[in-house]
């Protein structure tokens, strides 16, 4: 007999094998009945997905060496006043 009802941390971790493409049809399907009565799991997957974008697609800038050696210096200096 198949089991076509999920608890919440079943369907969590469904939904994070489905971020990363592993989940088996089967598991989307009862992932799918799932949320569509749980409203937690429903906040949890919007959620996942919600990082997974942004560490998939980040917009950060990174400082240069020359700027990152300027930044430690003054710290240390800094660093050094206070002791």
């Amino acid at each position: 007999m198949t089991k076509l009802k999920l608890n919440c941390h079943e369907a969590n971790h469904i939904c994070d094998k489905n971020q990363y493409k592993e989940a088996t049809l089967k598991e989307k399907i009862i992932l799918t009945i799932h949320l569509m009565y749980c409203r937690a799991c429903r906040k949890y997957t919007a959620r996942n997905t919600k990082l997974t974008k942004l560490i998939k697609n980040p917009k950060v800038e990174a400082l240069d060496n020359s700027a990152k050696s300027k930044l430690q210096q003054a710290f240390d200096a800094e660093l050094s006043k206070q002791k």
